[in-house]
């Protein structure tokens, strides 16, 4: 990419990028917040910073690692947020969303409904088990596991070397595994 010479060139770049990585964007807003009308929010707003900030862009790196950098930045203060104003409200949404599953689903096979519900236990387990561990683990876990990046890409998303982010990835696995573990054994 070159440099912006004029407002054409900026919404040029910016509906170029948009397109590009607006899904990408989403799934890692997810990994974060595990909400769909969260995740688009946020991809609002991580989108219109990227068209207000593009004119300072100085292509030092890919624009995609700077796109993801504003995602992660974005999710993480948006998790801050919530949790300092308030846990319970969004306890109150996960059950309020089993709640609607189990009721779209009410029609479906026992087997069905019982595979669905182990599978969507899992899936808030696992949430739960991700909400625990470190910022930085959770950040390169996601980023690695939920959008497939490399580690050369998280490190330059995350602005640490390679094997930090190997380190954080291994560390998070083995946290992860204890959590689930927990939970089978029924003392999480």
């Amino acid at each position: 990419m070159q440099e912006i010479n004029s407002a054409t060139d900026k919404k040029t770049i910016f509906g170029k990028a948009f397109s590009d990585y607006k899904d990408k964007v989403f799934s890692t807003c997810m990994g974060f917040v595990h909400n769909t009308e969260d995740a688009e929010d946020l991809v609002q707003e991580i989108f219109i910073e990227v068209y207000n900030s593009l004119d300072k862009f100085r292509y030092e790196s890919k624009i995609s690692t700077w796109i993801y950098r504003i995602a992660v930045n974005k999710s993480l203060n948006y998790i801050r947020k919530q949790k300092r104003k308030n846990i319970i409200q969004t306890i109150e949404l996960l059950f309020d969303f089993r709640k609607a599953e189990y009721t779209e689903n009410s029609t479906v096979s026992h087997d069905q409904s019982h595979n669905k519900s182990e599978n969507r236990e899992l899936k808030l387990v696992l949430k739960k088990a991700l909400n625990t561990l470190t910022e930085n683990q959770k950040t390169a876990f996601v980023l690695c596991k939920y959008d497939e990046l490399s580690y050369q890409e998280v490190a330059e998303i995350m602005n640490i070397s390679v094997s930090s982010v190997e380190s954080l990835i291994h560390r998070a696995k083995l946290n992860l595994q204890k959590k689930l573990l927990n939970y089978y054994k029924g003392n999480y």
